[in-house]
């Protein structure tokens, strides 16, 4: 064919396919593209690795434990109630904290503290953790989720954004950072 010729009605229909074929191609790809560098994006929003403060070291009393909530740093105006996420605060000594997620280890139920057994039970499968967040019984296969934490100026504070799963840096009770005063 000669350049000169009318296009056929195959030609035609091969180039509208082709142009089809690239726009959904397209349009899978997005998805997919943020899906991949969304690690990499996350971390540039703010707010997302920040240190949020649960209130002063004085609302936790030495050797109880106390529920807490704290606003999620990255919210959207429609979150609203949802924004504000539980967590447990154990005061150890004084000095010392665990701050564990209100989720079960086992399928994300929330537990409840009952001081009179030092337990933390959950309601849906039973899975029972000693006070220090410690595996007890159930169906849990680990311990509760920890928060690393620090105190300043006489405020605990926690890193959020992240929740705290096996895979994430505040995974474990060792990660908890600790800064003096004159830090």
């Amino acid at each position: 064919m000669s350049s000169s010729e009318p296009s056929s009605r195959r030609g035609m229909f091969l180039k509208l396919g082709v142009l089809l074929n690239g726009v959904a191609g397209l349009v899978l790809a997005v998805p997919i593209l943020r899906f991949l560098f969304s690690p990499v994006a996350r971390d540039r929003k703010p707010g997302y690795r920040a240190w949020v403060s649960l209130g002063s070291v004085g609302q936790f009393p030495a050797g109880q434990t106390r529920f807490a909530t704290y606003r999620n740093p990255v919210v959207t105006p429609s979150d609203g109630e949802t924004a504000g996420v539980p967590c447990w605060v154990r005061n150890i000594d004084g000095a010392q904290f665990q701050v564990f997620a209100i989720n079960c280890a086992h399928l994300g139920c929330p537990v409840r503290w009952f001081p009179q057994s030092n337990l933390f039970m959950c309601p849906c499968h039973g899975g029972a953790y000693y006070a220090d967040g410690s595996r007890a019984s159930g169906p849990p296969e680990r311990g509760m989720f920890q928060y690393r934490y620090k105190i300043e100026g006489g405020n605990l504070f926690i890193e959020a954004g992240d929740m705290p799963t096996p895979g994430a840096p505040g995974a474990l009770a060792s990660l908890s950072v600790r800064r003096s005063p004159w830090a």
